[in-house]
């Protein structure tokens, strides 16, 4: 018994965290990537709220520059499960004038979600938006609750939380603040990856091995695309690769593995040295560039 309670606890939390969300909050949202943790956050949903349909929509802030095959994968999965998605484009907020598109050598669109996002907040009236943070990917995450409160700007003050005792969650908010809600934030990577294996859970191609162009630069293999900024003295070639975490194409390196079958992910992961978020572009630009962007409303 003692392992089984074991085995089930973090899927236990979450699916009490979910039945949470839904008790306390009016208009919650998943906010879904196509990427592990927010598959994950889907078969946990399913299981909280079985034999029912998930009770909330899917909210995709789509940059226009994701690997394409984590849209196709969105867009059967939600197919499969008769799930409502709704999609945000930061390129509409690009020709509004809402935001400014970066250029040059690090340019990226990553940052640029934040206003769509809080946009469509804003337009639904959505009090608890749901997501797949962790606190093992990086520092600004590990100070999180798991209701983790927004102001009515959607920023967040990481020295103004709410003490989480005992497992009470408290989703009393005032109007116009709205809640993020962690379900899976006690979760490690290995946990997702042993979990998508337990569970037989599908996942984008993109995660396995494969074969790609691309180049580097800073360390770092970088997808070659037409979105991604390229120098001309930086070569282009075909490696095996695969990802660890998927963003969009200008934010997310891949890393070199043969490893093709889930098995042999939760083998690698298991004696790598280096950590997940080792792989996102974006979190090079500063030690503090998460904890900016979530202060100013990012997720």
């Amino acid at each position: 018994m003692s392992s089984i309670l074991k085995t089930n606890a973090l899927e236990s939390e979450a699916i009490y965290i979910f039945r949470e969300v839904i008790s306390q909050f009016d208009k919650p949202v998943l906010l879904f990537s196509g990427g592990k943790d927010s598959i994950t956050l889907v078969r946990l949903a399913q299981k909280a709220f079985f034999p029912a349909k998930i009770p909330f929509p899917l909210l995709h802030v789509d940059t226009g520059h994701n690997f394409p095959e984590t849209i196709e994968f969105r867009d059967r999965l939600v197919k499969e499960l008769g799930l409502e998605l709704i999609v945000r484009n930061v390129q509409d907020a690009i020709d509004e004038g809402k935001v400014v598109e970066e250029t040059g050598k690090y340019s990226s669109r990553n940052s640029l979600q934040t206003t769509t996002l809080l946009d469509a907040i804003e337009e639904f009236k959505f009090d608890a938006c749901i997501g797949g943070a962790r606190r093992d990917e990086e520092k600004a995450r590990a100070k999180e609750r798991i209701f983790s409160v927004r102001d009515d700007f959607g920023q967040w003050d990481e020295k103004n939380q709410r003490p989480e005792l005992f497992d009470l969650l408290n989703g009393k908010i005032e109007n116009g603040q709205n809640v993020r809600v962690f379900p899976i934030s006690n979760w490690t990577e290995l946990d997702v990856w042993s979990y998508i294996e337990e569970e037989q859970i599908e996942i984008p191609s993109i995660y396995f091995s494969h074969k790609r162009k691309v180049f580097l630069r800073d360390g770092m293999i970088w997808s070659h695309s037409p979105f991604v900024y390229q120098e001309e003295n930086e070569e282009i070639e075909e490696r095996i690769v695969r990802f660890r975490t998927v963003g969009d194409m200008s934010c997310t390196a891949a890393v070199d593995s043969y490893a093709a079958t889930i098995s042999e992910v939760v083998g690698e992961i298991r004696s790598s040295t280096i950590s997940e978020r080792g792989a996102r572009i974006d979190d090079k630009r500063s030690e503090a560039a998460m904890e900016k962007r979530k202060q100013q409303g990012y997720f």
